[in-house]
């Protein structure tokens, strides 16, 4: 009788609990939050003059779509990775798009060693990328820390890692509409390269923050 008891009591005190919307629906409210936001950036840091004739070229045109691809489907993965509902394949998602952004670059790096020799590929400095993508990626990146703070602590290091992917993915894509940087390999190495720097360290920190909670745990 006294576990009848107490299992009554612990049913009568639940409280209701209201299950997450679909990791596509939030996706949707990340998206209104997120690119606003890059927009603003990008029009405030002043559109580069030669977009418009930029946005006509299919090249430039499909390396922003396979960025802004790889912005939407890193944030989605990271949405399906705190649910223990959604199938581990999902996490993988990111890495097409990316291959994409990384195959047109890549066939341009091609080109330019064909015509003009390995001196073509020389890299410059361009290390404003790194803090615009972080500025332009800032706000998306909150918005994703919000929306993964509601799910339960289940594979956080791939949460963090494809969130951070997606927040500064975006804000590649908006940098290209202002900081007139085609040349391939300065992409590769400043835009992408920093793009992949900050989605590791998200990884890391959520890999360092899933090993304190388990010794706070054991403690």
């Amino acid at each position: 009788m006294e576990t009848e008891r107490l299992i009554d009591c612990l049913a009568g005190d639940l409280a209701p609990v209201r299950r997450l919307p679909p990791p596509s629906v939030r996706l949707g409210t990340w998206l209104l939050v997120s690119l606003p936001a890059v927009a603003l950036v990008a029009w405030g840091s002043g559109l580069r003059p030669d977009l418009a004739s930029r946005l006509a070229n299919p090249r430039f045109l499909l390396e922003e779509a396979a960025a802004l691809l790889t912005s939407l489907v890193g944030a989605y993965a990271a949405l399906c990775a705190l649910l223990p509902d959604q199938p581990g394949w999902k996490l993988w998602l990111p890495l097409a798009p990316m291959a994409l952004w990384l195959g047109s670059l890549g066939q341009q790096c091609l080109e330019v060693v064909l015509r003009f020799g390995p001196a073509g590929l020389r890299v410059t400095s361009d290390a404003m990328c790194l803090p615009a993508i972080a500025l332009g990626g800032l706000v998306p990146a909150i918005a994703i820390v919000v929306l993964l703070r509601r799910a339960r602590g289940f594979r956080t290091t791939h949460a963090c890692f494809c969130g951070a992917l997606g927040a500064a993915a975006l804000g590649a894509t908006a940098l290209r509409l202002y900081h007139p940087q085609d040349a391939a390999i300065m992409v590769i190495v400043w835009q992408l390269g920093s793009v992949a720097l900050l989605s590791l360290v998200a990884g890391g920190i959520g890999r360092l923050l899933v090993r304190t909670s388990e010794h706070g745990h054991l403690a």
